[in-house]
C-alpha cells in the first residue's frame, strides 16, 4: 500500500472545540462552502497548518455525528452522518495487525471543490473528509482509528480512497506519518462524550451541531460571521455584543440567517436597517439568508439594502467567503 507523504508538518493548530462543534457539519461539507473554506485557511494559516486544522475540524464533527448516531439507534434518521462513505473491513496480514477498514468518498466533494475553486491538489486534498471519517469510525467503534487518504480525485487518480487503521498501528508501522500520530483522538473523544451527555435532554430532531436559534452570533471562519435573526430584540442585543467584541473588526461579511423569521415593515425592518448600518460602520457587507416570502416586501423597502439575498444558509455562507476573497484581492 502506497501512502501519501507527510508534507504538511505536524504542528497542531489551536482550535476552540466548542466553537467548532457549534457549526453545522452539513454546511462544512457543502461543496459550495468547501472551496472557500480551503482558500481561507490556506491564506490565513499557510500550507503546513491548514491541513492540520481541517483534519481536527473534521475529527470533531465526525465524533459528534457518531455520538448522535449511537444515541439514535432504533430510530429512522437519514441524517445520522453528513459525509457519504463506502466502507468494508479488511484483515491486514500479521498476527498483531489489528482492525483495518478501506473505503472511499464516492462524491469526492472536497477534492472537486478544491479543483473548482482553482486551488490545485498539492497532494491528497481531502483533509476535512479524512478527519471526519476518523472521528466517525472512532466514535462508532469506540476505538482510536485514523483514516488516511491513499488516492485523491484532485490528483487525477480516480476516486478518493482511504485506509483506516488503529492509531497505534500507524504509529508502529508508518512512523513518518506524524500528523496521524498527533491527531488528538482520545482528548476529543472525551470532550464529545461529555458534550453529548450535556445535550442528551435536547430533542432528537434538532442536530447538536446546528446553529441554535437562541444564540446571538456564530463566528465561522476569519472574515465571515453568521447572525441568526430571532426577532428585533435579539438582533439588537446581538449588535450590542458585536459592538463590544474586538474580534468583530476582523469580520468583513455578516450573514443574517432569516429562516423561520417574518420581517414586518415596522420593528423587523428597523432592526435589519440597524444591522446593515452597524456592519457598514465597521466596513462589512451584509448577506441575508433564506428570507420568507412574507419578509420580501420589508427587505425590498430597506433604505440601505444588503449586498446579496441568498435562498439558503449554505448558499449565503459560500457566497460570503467568495465576497471575502474578492475583498482580500482588492487590498
Amino acid at each position: 500500500m502506497q501512502l501519501p507523504p507527510d508534507g504538511h508538518g505536524s504542528r497542531s493548530r489551536d482550535l476552540d472545540p466548542a466553537a467548532v462543534l457549534d457549526r453545522d457539519p452539513r454546511v462544512l461539507l457543502d461543496p459550495r462552502f468547501l472551496g472557500p473554506l480551503h482558500d481561507e485557511l490556506w491564506a490565513t494559516l499557510g500550507p503546513e497548518e491548514a491541513p492540520v486544522a481541517l483534519r481536527q475540524i473534521g475529527l470533531l464533527h465526525g465524533l459528534q455525528d457518531a455520538a448522535s448516531a449511537v444515541e439514535r439507534l432504533g430510530h429512522a434518521h437519514a441524517d445520522a452522518f453528513a459525509l457519504p462513505l463506502v466502507i468494508r473491513v479488511r484483515r491486514p496480514p500479521g498476527p498483531a495487525a489489528g482492525l483495518e477498514l478501506v473505503g472511499s468518498w464516492p462524491e469526492a466533494r472536497e477534492a472537486s471543490a478544491r479543483l473548482e475553486f482553482g486551488l490545485g491538489a498539492h497532494g491528497p486534498a481531502c483533509h476535512l473528509s479524512a478527519g471526519y471519517t476518523s472521528g466517525w469510525l472512532s466514535g462508532l467503534l469506540d476505538t482510536d482509528l485514523v483514516a488516511v487518504e491513499t488516492e485523491c480525485a484532485a490528483e487525477g487518480r480516480g476516486p478518493c480512497r482511504f485506509v483506516a487503521r488503529e492509531a497505534s498501528a500507524w504509529r508502529r508501522e508508518v512512523p513518518a506519518l506524524r500528523w496521524a500520530h498527533e491527531l488528538p483522538l482520545s482528548v476529543y473523544r472525551s470532550l464529545v462524550r461529555e458534550r453529548a451527555r450535556r445535550l442528551r435532554g435536547a430533542t432528537l430532531e434538532e442536530p447538536a451541531g446546528a446553529i441554535e436559534r437562541g444564540s446571538a452570533c456564530v463566528h465561522l471562519w476569519g472574515p465571515v460571521m453568521v447572525m441568526p435573526f430571532g426577532g428585533p430584540d435579539e438582533a439588537l442585543r446581538a449588535l450590542e455584543l458585536l459592538a463590544r467584541d474586538p474580534g468583530a473588526r476582523d469580520v468583513s461579511v455578516l450573514v443574517v440567517d432569516l429562516r423561520d423569521a417574518v420581517i414586518d415593515e415596522a420593528f423587523g425592518a428597523l432592526a435589519l436597517e440597524q444591522i446593515v448600518g452597524s456592519a457598514a460602520a465597521w466596513g462589512a457587507e451584509v448577506v441575508l439568508a433564506d428570507p420568507s416570502p412574507l419578509s420580501r416586501r420589508a427587505i425590498e423597502a430597506l433604505e440601505h439594502p444588503p449586498l446579496l439575498v441568498a435562498k439558503s444558509l449554505e448558499e449565503a455562507v459560500a457566497s460570503a467567503f467568495q465576497i471575502a476573497r474578492a475583498q482580500r484581492c482588492r487590498i
